[in-house]
């Protein structure tokens, strides 16, 4: 399970978290957007390394690019003055990578955080980075786009929410934990919704359609999972185990759902002529 969860998170290091920030269309982002390697790489390094020192300073590295990134949350609602829920949704994909990179470090370091084992810490890591970043900037980036209606408020606002619960519900306890499994879900179908909605609407190339389409699918699909998982820890019922959410619910999140918004979402952003040139 360590080299299928290394893999998802180098994913949203390398991948997930600056294509979402090329997509927001805020200078100072692009400006984090362009550095983002410079501490992304050593934290894909230490998640191969030997836990200890070498480890331990790889991933604090990419805790430093992952507290700028959270930095300009407070800086961007100064600017905009807005709490629409578009931007609420965005201002929770600015900080939730910290919340990672936090969980890294220690993990890497072989010590316990809040009481959390290294194996939950190790979990937490792609979580706060699709289930966090990713989730909550798809959720503001739908919202902001046109599906300001109820439907898209509800995803701005839910998503965030569920997703400070899950949080809150590590230190609480596993009923807590499902009450925000519950609200992150609701949360995530309305995405589903939103995504298959413009996937229907006219002018949309095939490319995209089959990504819009395949997101809001696998999306269904991953949170029915996390439900039954977060369910089966807070009764006793059966339910799958870490590994197997780890390759069903882990995986179908990482690229069923955040990498073809993504792709989705910029082609939106920027759409060709059939013939392949930028318009």
């Amino acid at each position: 399970m360590s080299v299928l969860v290394g893999l998802v998170v180098m994913l949203g290091m390398l991948v997930i978290v600056p294509a979402g920030l090329g997509l927001v269309g805020d200078p100072a982002l692009a400006r984090i957007r362009r550095l983002w390697p410079l501490f992304a790489v050593p934290g894909a390094m230490a998640l191969w390394l030997p836990r200890g020192t070498a480890a331990t300073a790889a991933a604090a590295c990419y805790a430093l690019g992952t507290l700028l990134l959270a930095a300009q949350a407070p800086l961007r609602l100064a600017r905009t003055r807005s709490v629409a829920p578009a931007e609420i949704a965005l201002l929770t994909a600015l900080v939730t990578p910290s919340v990672a990179a936090l969980a890294l470090v220690a993990e890497r370091s072989g010590h316990e955080l809040f009481g959390f084992g290294l194996g939950i810490l190790a979990l937490t890591v792609p979580h706060f980075h699709f289930a966090g970043f990713a989730a909550a900037l798809v959720a503001g980036l739908v919202c902001r786009a046109g599906d300001d209606g109820p439907v898209g408020r509800f995803a701005a606002l839910s998503v965030p929410l569920g997703t400070l619960l899950v949080l809150a519900g590590y230190f609480i306890g596993d009923l807590a934990e499902l009450a925000g499994a519950v609200v992150l879900t609701a949360g995530m179908w309305a995405v589903a919704l939103l995504t298959r909605r413009t996937a229907l609407g006219a002018g949309q190339d095939r490319v995209t359609r089959i990504l819009l389409t395949a997101s809001a699918a696998v999306l269904v699909a991953t949170m029915v999972l996390a439900l039954s998982w977060a369910l089966g820890e807070a009764t006793g019922l059966p339910h799958p185990s870490l590994t197997w959410m780890a390759a069903t619910h882990g995986v179908g999140n990482a690229l069923g759902f955040a990498l073809c918004s993504l792709l989705a979402l910029r082609r939106l952003q920027h759409p060709t002529h059939p013939e392949g040139r930028t318009a």
